[in-house]
């Protein structure tokens, strides 16, 4: 039923001459505040007394060891008493120290770690609390467990020891067998699924794809999990990268953003953890690496969701900017997923508080930022300590020809998998260009902001620079009255996730960014993104216009943009253009512009002529082409 954070319930073994010393202490101080009370008090305290006390032992009863060999006969008084009872009520539990779990529910000691949801709890009361709060019946299981704990103890007291040597096998896991409605359409069916979908993949005997979640035939409490989280029906790349995961193949995704990726590679993630092989396995079987601690926190949030009721899954996060000391309990608990940034995840591994020998599927999200500069070497320092056998999911809404050729070293035979136009901006969006010399630009913005036709709070707004994030929010604050707040990396961690929920529960009209809200991260009531400052690169563009149009609702992107962003103008033509988009005339008719589309055309040209072989050119190729020639 609870699961105790590693040895912080665990106490020396007392006496029996100690306990009841202790506990005739406990009941003269409880009476001597009875004899200042009412009858009336004085007879509810005793009621209270009485239910407390066999709550309290039911709950002892049915709290089982990490390692689950506990049996109820009476040779076990001795390993009982090494056992402290799970506290009944959160008023007996303490409040955390600096770094400790915290309660999710009263804020207190997390000393236990809720079976059913994963989440760290301080009481049977909380966790009572907490399974009403998750929709998971009416609180009274948490007090109710014994017999069926008592039963399972009996069971397995009774059955003969197992050898050290052998691995115990548990009961068969969940494996992917391709539905019989999915076997039976033809090749051009399938295709025509595809096709309509626009999904274009590359490799070798790739998966089919599924049509409902049903046709994945998943253990009933994960399909049930996906029901209640909302995901009735998979989207296009959920579709494909789900049954191509559940094979084992090794992916190279790309799709829109909002278009499902992180649940398309959460549940081969979730699968792989409940194989039989895995049960066994102390260290974490599956990997999540992602660039951003919002985007971390948002997964291992979805993946919590995907494995409620699941046994022994259990979670843990691992970022920056968040206490480590509760990260390294977390890490204690025989943990199955693992979502981390790979900075912390460096930092714990050089401590040698965790191990990743045992990791069966690595998966990188957002990996055209993960294998950029900044991130690229410790991404491969983290892979190094991988089993070479493993399974790799890479994942982004933009792929650029460079990062995929240094992408497809981390894998083996893999199956690209590409949903739409590729590395193009996310179809469910508008988006308008508007051309605004640097001076206007404020005053553009409160004009959108005033806007009755455009405004739909809250609306996120991207600029380059931290201290530009401060100011704009500001003069925003201070023009238009409404309620507005800046996040970026300067800020705590703790007040970036008090934003992030604020902005989810509209606790804010307007929320000035740099990039830490540009990737990945699921801002479902975000219908108006404005690029106050043009992004650096068109990728980081189509993933801050994404942040509008979240799994398939439609949104609005607007982008303010001058000579500033010159380097740009070709891409912004090519990229946009073909969406419908009305671009600036600026824009089009800058000299910029037409010079870069010159040196692209005679760029063409010459590979184009490089390419073809005539008689005038075919001396020179080989010349070209001989290596005997120093």
């Amino acid at each position: 039923m609870f699961l105790p954070r590693a040895l912080k319930v665990k106490r020396p073994a007392e006496g029996s001459a100690q306990v009841v010393v202790k506990k005739s202490k406990v009941v003269q101080e409880e009476d001597s505040k009875s004899s200042s009370e009412t009858p009336a008090q004085s007879e509810e305290a005793c009621e209270d007394t009485q239910t407390r006390d066999a709550t309290t032992h039911a709950a002892a009863e049915s709290l089982a060891p990490e390692d689950g060999h506990s049996s109820l006969s009476d040779d076990s008084d001795v390993d009982d008493d090494d056992e402290e009872p799970v506290k009944s009520f959160k008023k007996n539990q303490r409040w955390p120290g600096p770094g400790e779990p915290v309660c999710v529910m009263c804020g207190r000691y997390g000393e236990y770690i809720c079976d059913a949801t994963d989440n760290d709890v301080c009481s049977l009361e909380c966790k009572a609390s907490h399974l009403v709060q998750m929709g998971m019946g009416t609180g009274a299981d948490a007090f109710m467990q014994k017999d069926q704990n008592r039963h399972e103890r009996t069971v397995q007291s009774q059955q003969p020891a197992a050898d050290p040597g052998r691995v115990v096998e548990s009961e068969p896991g969940y494996s992917y067998r391709e539905d019989r409605f999915i076997s039976g359409l033809t090749e051009e069916q399938v295709q025509r699924i595809k096709q309509e979908l626009g999904i274009e993949t590359q490799g070798r005997d790739v998966a089919r794809p599924v049509v409902e979640f049903e046709h994945c035939s998943f253990p009933p409490t994960l399909s049930g999990n996906l029901k209640k989280a909302g995901y009735d029906t998979p989207t296009p790349v959920q579709i494909q990268m789900v049954p191509v995961g559940l094979t084992g193949r090794d992916v190279i995704a790309s799709a829109d953003t909002g278009s499902g990726k992180t649940v398309a590679f959460l549940l081969p993630v979730v699968v792989r953890a409940l194989e039989k092989s895995a049960h066994s396995v102390g260290s974490p079987v599956a990997l999540i690496l992602t660039p951003t601690r919002e985007l971390a926190i948002q997964i291992e949030r979805q993946a919590k969701e995907l494995v409620m009721g699941l046994p022994n899954m259990r979670t843990a996060l691992l970022v920056g900017g968040m206490p480590l000391p509760p990260q390294l309990h977390r890490l204690k608990s025989s943990i199955k997923i693992v979502i981390a940034t790979p900075g912390r995840l460096i930092e714990i591994l050089k401590q040698k508080e965790l191990k990743l020998d045992k990791v069966k599927i690595v998966v990188v999200d957002e990996v055209d930022t993960m294998l950029k500069m900044g991130f690229q070497q410790q991404v491969l320092e983290v892979l190094e300590q991988v089993p070479e056998e493993h399974q790799t999911l890479l994942a982004s809404a933009t792929i650029p020809t460079g990062t995929e050729e240094l992408a497809a070293r981390l894998v083996r035979d893999p199956v690209r998998i590409t949903i739409g136009e590729k590395n193009q901006p996310c179809a469910n969006v508008r988006q308008i260009l508007l051309w605004v010399e640097e001076p206007s630009k404020k005053k553009k913005l409160f004009e959108i902001l005033n806007d009755g036709k455009l405004y739909q709070p809250p609306v996120v707004v991207f600029v380059e620079s931290k201290l530009g994030a401060d100011l704009l929010c500001e003069a925003v604050a201070k023009v238009t009255g409404l309620t507005a707040v800046a996040i970026h990396s300067d800020k705590s961690q703790w007040e970036r996730n008090r934003i992030l929920r604020g902005l989810l529960d509209g606790d804010f009209e307007v929320v000035i960014s740099t990039g830490v809200l540009g990737r990945g991260l699921d801002l479902v009531n975000v219908r108006l993104v404005v690029n106050f400052d043009m992004p650096n690169t068109m990728d980081e563009y189509v993933h801050q216009v994404g942040r509008a149009g979240r799994l398939g609702h439609r949104g609005t992107a607007i982008t303010l943009l001058n000579n500033n962003n010159k380097r740009l103008f070709l891409e912004v033509v090519s990229r946009v253009k073909p969406t419908g988009s009305i671009l600036p005339p600026q824009l089009l008719n800058s000299p910029h512009l037409h010079e870069q589309q010159r040196r692209e055309k005679q760029r063409n040209k010459k590979d184009h002529e490089d390419s073809l072989v005539t008689t005038n050119n075919l001396l020179d190729i080989i010349k070209k082409h001989d290596r005997r020639k120093k």
